[in-house]
C-alpha cells in the first residue's frame, strides 16, 4: 500500500477531504455518534457544507462562513472525553493527510474551539444564564 504525499493545507477541495473524513469518523465513533446522529439526523449534507464554509473561512481566509458556531453547541449533553475524543479523532484526521503549518494551524484552531466550548458549555450548564445570540 503507498503511503499519501502528504502536503499543506491549501485548497477548497483540501478543506473538503478533511471534514468529509473526520466526520465520517465522527458518524462511527461509539461516543460522539449517536450525539451528532441524533441532532442532525438527514441534516449531514447541510452541516458539512457548513463545516467546508467555517474551515474555508478559518484557514484559508476566504470569508464564506458567517455565524455564531457556539450557539448550535450551547445545550449539547457533553462533558471533557466527548471534546478529548473529538480532538483525538481531528488531530489524527488532520495528519493522516497532511503536513506544513496550516495543518498545524487546524489542530491548534481545533484546540483551542474546543476547549472554549467545554469552558462556556460547562458554564451554561452550571448557571441559569442563557447564552446570547
Amino acid at each position: 500500500m503507498n503511503a499519501i504525499e502528504k502536503h499543506d493545507i491549501g485548497t477548497l477541495d483540501d478543506i473538503k477531504l478533511l471534514v468529509d473524513t473526520f466526520y465520517g469518523k465522527i458518524r462511527k465513533n461509539e461516543l460522539l455518534g449517536p450525539i451528532f446522529n441524533g441532532i442532525l439526523k438527514d441534516r449531514w449534507p447541510a452541516h458539512l457544507e457548513k463545516m467546508y464554509r467555517f474551515w474555508q473561512t478559518v484557514l484559508l481566509e476566504q470569508h464564506t462562513y458567517t455565524g455564531s458556531p457556539f450557539m448550535s453547541h450551547a445545550k449539547l449533553p457533553v462533558e471533557k472525553l466527548h471534546f478529548d475524543t473529538w480532538l483525538k479523532i481531528w488531530y489524527a484526521t488532520v495528519d493522516d493527510f497532511f503536513k506544513g503549518s496550516k495543518a498545524d494551524e487546524a489542530k491548534w484552531r481545533g484546540e483551542k474551539m474546543a476547549e472554549m466550548f467545554l469552558y462556556k458549555i460547562i458554564y451554561y450548564q452550571n448557571n441559569s444564564a442563557t447564552p446570547i445570540l
